[in-house]
């Protein structure tokens, strides 16, 4: 099971039923949510990204994946641990580079 957001211009009920009818057909989708305020397509369903993306553009909308920041948080979460091991790792080596001095004087 895997969820595909996309962006699609959608400017009327028009483009709505046009991408409506297009994930209707479409193998493998099981649900599919269609936002025209936000222009947010959620499909969720046994599928895979470009497919979902393949489809949609059928329509003729312009259509681009939702960017990620505003949809996945955990990953923005995991984000700064990475920085601190990188720190870490920095304060490792410039530990290194000090002893040879010490070992000198």
């Amino acid at each position: 099971m895997q969820t595909v957001v996309l962006k699609v211009g959608m400017s009327c009920q028009g483009c709505v039923g046009a991408v409506n009818r297009v994930l209707g057909k479409m193998e493998g989708v099981e649900s599919f949510d269609i936002d025209i305020k936000e222009q947010k397509v959620t499909v969720k369903g046994n599928v895979e990204p470009e497919a979902v993306f393949q489809t949609v553009s059928k329509t003729g909308k312009k259509t681009s994946y939702w960017p990620v920041e505003a949809e996945a948080e955990p990953k923005s979460v995991a984000e700064p641990k990475a920085e601190v091991e990188t720190k870490t790792e920095v304060k490792v080596d410039a530990k290194a580079d000090a002893e040879p001095k010490l070992a000198e004087a």
